[in-house]
């Protein structure tokens, strides 16, 4: 084995070993921490002493056979080993004793510094004389390892041949490890007496040294880029950074990475456990005991405490791990490092160590969240403070908005707890703090806490909480007394919080569930009045739903959010603000706000807050026209908190999608939401007006236009009856007016769109623009330029981009009609143009349909084209071919079997490879017909 940063010690060996050929006797004792290369310094000693033509003998001391007398000797000695056969078992050794069948006076239990008899010490003192007698006709080399583990006979008779060191050519080279415990006393007592004596202490290894292990594993490339780390994770121990070069050997660099990478693994997690196992058993637990306590910062009294050794131990053994590497600043470098000590606990032996920490850090009066994390890691415990930590752990967790760090602590609490009515107030606080993480797992306390809150058995402060998680369930039955106790508190409690908390909530359910919580109606722009920016909050939502868009309003809801931070206790609120932004036409505050929410969220890691700002965000990205973003965002919603967890807001999310996959013209994803299960009570929350409106739309895009009209009607049905019946909010009116054309009802149609577009206000929004808009498409033809007209900026400047697309397309056929094509074309172009912005290739393919039938490719682009034909599969070559003999969309779907919705994704990829926009230029490749 190459040794790296060894040169200097070598050096002083190799003249040692010549010294020694020279006939001066020598001993030298090698130290240093585990693994950092003692062994191998031993062996490339005993090379250098044999190409000097010196015998080598080795022997390696172990804690195993410690209590075994002569154990080391009979090492030396075995196969032909520098003292004669009848030498080898000495009197006072295991061998001997079993021989003869009794022990004699020599044995290891006699044995002290000048307690060997007669007999013991005649045979050793006869073995130091044979082995000087062989060093004389061969030089010869000792190499002893681990002498801190020699059995004490061969300790006994390595002092008696170091005394004898004279003029022999015999070198002694002892290695001993830094532990726990040191050598025996005696030994270095002796070697400092000795002037031939030469210490030898092998230092960590530098970073230069860590890059030069790496570098025959890694290449000499990598191995500079990754020695800092690895010097930081092993400290410069070179059987550990060996170790980490053989984990990163195939691992350190990755395709789907731009830098070198240091692969901690498990060579690292062998050469911990075994460095650590080799040494005394005080020395593994004081590792251990430093796992279980790596995040506490732990004084030297707790770590004796918890691995149960003396002080004077424990100071040994932090010095032992220093010197190995494996600390740094007190603490176990890497988290692996940890892991590799605890390996081989058994469950039960770790619950001892946590145990033991949890008593330690209580009784040092260190914070609640420290001791619980061990009361938990320990299964809690009997002891009476445990309950009472364990609780306010678990409260100041919830008031760091770590959810799911207090959960562990209120079940720990919930397990050991006796007492009943605190077993309510848990089970209250675990609902709260399972609800952020899945709102499911909260809700199998529902019902108990709230038949507990009816007879008295919990406080009336809980009714604010069980009253949004029961109405989320749509558990309206349970839940009409807790929003009776809320409006009673509201009324009785003189704390100024808490009434303003009684207040913020009772606003908040009032804007969620209008069907079932009857809210104040303040006059419009009366809510900046508000104290509580959470009351504040919910009473712009509140304002904006029953008055309309407002300039103060607005300016409210985001004073209110500037007021918040993300918690627990605010949440629901900030969603409420930012959809008030929304509801107001401000979509890009609104984005902006919610982007900042949801980053927060993410930060935080608290699933529930990522999914609802995921769908408040995907609905903001549809008034947006970006539906493959709001598909995106939605997803992401449901992949966070799955359905059957939603509750009756699962309304929010599949509206969403719904809406989304019917923009971008996928109707067959859209159809498998529209059949996901409904939740009892979904329609008395405001999360049904948008399931309603978005499943309308479905249905009309699928040729369903009665189906949708019902969908809208019921939409608009619910919104007058709550109060709510603004445009902004959901112009269900556009939907019912189209549903309306479709069936023939001209009349209906264009009265509903006059009634929306009175309805929407004289402001330049984007609840106007599609107003404008929808009064074009059902108004006389007379009036449908100037309407088209007037909506294209509007909806220009709302930045739906889908919106304008569709107008922009709507103006260039009436241009068409009056035969300017031109202006028809270049107008179509753009809307296409915009279609494909939004990533909404049905959508690009269907208006491009609208160009003129003389906006055709020229002879050059036609031949380029015909030439990618080639580039179409079999599938989409039929349903070119029938579209260029001008079979419709559905005409061709009966024809092959298949749906309409393959028929436009097959469509959509033909025009983009052949580099078409409209049917009619399939119709001028001849070669597609037929």
């Amino acid at each position: 084995m190459h040794l790296v940063e060894r040169d200097q010690e070598l050096t002083t060996l190799t003249d040692m070993i010549q010294r020694t050929a020279r006939g001066e006797g020598q001993v030298a004792l090698i130290t240093g921490g585990i693994g950092c290369g003692k062994t191998a310094l031993l062996a490339a000693v005993g090379d250098r002493a044999r190409e000097h033509g010196f015998e080598v003998r080795c022997a390696t001391a172990s804690l195993a056979e410690r209590q075994t007398p002569g154990a080391v000797l009979g090492q030396l000695t075995r196969a032909g080993g520098p003292v004669p056969a009848d030498l080898t078992d000495p009197p006072g050794t295991a061998a001997h004793q079993d021989r003869t069948g009794h022990a004699t006076s020599g044995t290891l239990a006699r044995l002290g510094p000048e307690s060997l008899d007669s007999e013991v010490s005649r045979t050793l003192q006869r073995l130091c004389a044979t082995v000087e007698r062989r060093a004389r006709r061969t030089p010869l080399l000792l190499c002893l390892d681990d002498v801190q583990f020699m059995d004490e006979l061969s300790l006994h008779w390595l002092l008696l041949l170091i005394r004898g060191l004279s003029d022999a050519p015999l070198a002694l080279v002892l290695a001993e490890r830094g532990l726990s415990r040191p050598a025996d006393p005696r030994l270095r007592a002796e070697l400092r007496r000795r002037p031939e004596h030469r210490p030898l202490a092998l230092p960590r290894l530098t970073v230069e040294g860590v890059a030069a292990v790496l570098a025959p594993y890694v290449g000499t490339d990598l191995a500079p880029a990754l020695a800092a780390e690895c010097h930081a994770v092993s400290g410069g121990n070179p059987l550990l950074a060996r170790a980490l070069a053989e984990d990163s050997r195939h691992g350190a660099t990755d395709t789907h990475r731009t830098a070198p990478r240091l692969v901690v693994g498990d060579a690292f997690a062998d050469a911990v456990t075994g460095s650590l196992h080799r040494g005394w058993p005080a020395l593994l637990r004081i590792a251990r005991a430093l796992a279980v306590l790596r995040e506490d910062t732990p004084a030297d009294p707790t770590v004796a405490r918890v691995a149960d050794v003396e002080d004077t131990v424990r100071a040994r053994g932090l010095r032992a791990l220093e010197d190995a590497g494996l600390l740094a600043d007190g603490r176990l470098r890497h988290p692996a490092t940890a892991a590799a000590a605890l390996a081989g606990c058994t469950g039960q032996e770790r619950a001892v160590l946590h145990r033991r920490a949890a008593e330690r850090l209580y009784e040092e009066g260190a914070p609640a969240v420290r001791v619980a994390h061990h009361l938990v890691a320990a299964g809690a415990g009997p002891a009476p403070w445990a309950v009472p930590q364990l609780r306010e752990a678990a409260e100041r967790h919830l008031a760091a908005s770590r959810p799911a760090s207090a959960r562990p602590c209120l079940e720990a609490a919930l397990r050991h707890c006796r007492d009943d009515g605190e077993r309510l107030r848990l089970k209250a606080l675990l609902a709260g703090a399972t609800w952020v993480l899945d709102p499911t797992m909260g809700a199998r306390h529902l019902v108990e806490l709230a038949d507990a809150l009816r007879d008295g058995r919990l406080p009336d402060q809980y009714a604010l909480m069980l009253a949004k998680y029961l109405l989320w369930h749509g558990r309206y039955v349970e839940a009409a007394d807790a929003v009776e106790r809320i409006g009673r508190r509201d009324a009785a409690v003189t704390d100024p919080l808490a009434a303003a908390e009684a207040r913020a909530t009772r606003e908040l359910l009032s804007v969620t569930y209008p069907g079932l919580v009857p809210g104040g109606r303040p006059a419009p722009g009366q809510v900046a009045a508000a104290g509580d920016p959470r009351t504040r909050g919910a009473a712009a939502l509140s304002d904006v739903l029953r008055h309309g868009p407002g300039r103060q309003v607005v300016g409210t809801a985001e004073a209110a959010m500037r007021a918040m931070r993300l918690g627990r206790t605010t949440h629901e609120w900030l969603t409420c603000a930012v959809s008030a932004l929304l509801f107001a036409d401000r979509t890009a505050s609104a984005a902006s706000w919610c982007d900042h929410w949801l980053a927060e969220a993410r930060a935080r890691r608290v699933p529930l807050w990522i999914a609802e700002f995921s769908s408040l965000r995907a609905g903001i990205a549809l008034r947006q026209g970006r539906p493959h973003e709001a598909r995106e965002l939605a997803e992401d919603a449901l992949a966070r908190i799955p359905v059957e967890s939603w509750g009756v807001c699962i309304g929010g999310p599949l509206a969403n999608l719904i809406q989304a996959n019917t923009d971008l013209g996928d109707h067959e994803a859209a159809a498998e939401y529209v059949e996901v299960p409904l939740p009892a009570g979904l329609f008395d929350s405001r999360f049904g007006l948008y399931y309603l409106h978005a499943r309308g739309h479905h249905y009309l895009a699928t040729e369903q236009p009665r189906a949708a009209l019902d969908d809208f009607v019921n939409c608009g049905v619910l919104m007058r009856r709550w109060r709510m019946d603004q445009p902004s909010l959901v112009p269900w009116r556009s939907g019912a007016a189209h549903a309306h054309l479709a069936l023939g009802g001209t009349t209906r149609a264009r009265a509903l769109a006059v009634e929306q577009l009175r309805l929407s206000g004289d402001a330049l929004t984007r609840t106007r623009g599609i107003s404008l808009r929808v009064l074009a498409a059902v108004g006389r033809p007379s009036q449908r330029g100037a309407l088209l007209k007037s909506a294209v900026p509007i909806l220009e400047r709302s930045g739906d981009r889908v919106q304008y697309a569709g107008a922009l397309a709507e103006l260039g056929l009436t241009h068409l009609r009056a035969g300017r094509a031109d202006t028809a074309t270049e107008l179509v172009r753009r809307a296409v143009e915009l279609a494909e912005e939004c990533r909404a290739p049905a959508l690009a393919a269907r208006l491009a349909e609208l160009l003129p039938a003389h906006d055709t490719p020229s002879p050059a682009e036609a031949t380029e084209r015909h030439r990618s034909l080639d580039l179409l599969s079999p599938a989409e070559q039929r349903v070119a071919s029938l579209t260029a003999q001008g079979f419709s969309n559905r005409e061709i779907s009966a024809r092959l079997g298949v749906t309409v919705s393959t028929v436009e994704q097959h469509l959509t990829k033909v025009f983009r490879k052949l580099g078409v926009r409209a049917r009619g230029d399939l119709r001028q490749a001849g070669a597609l017909a037929g």
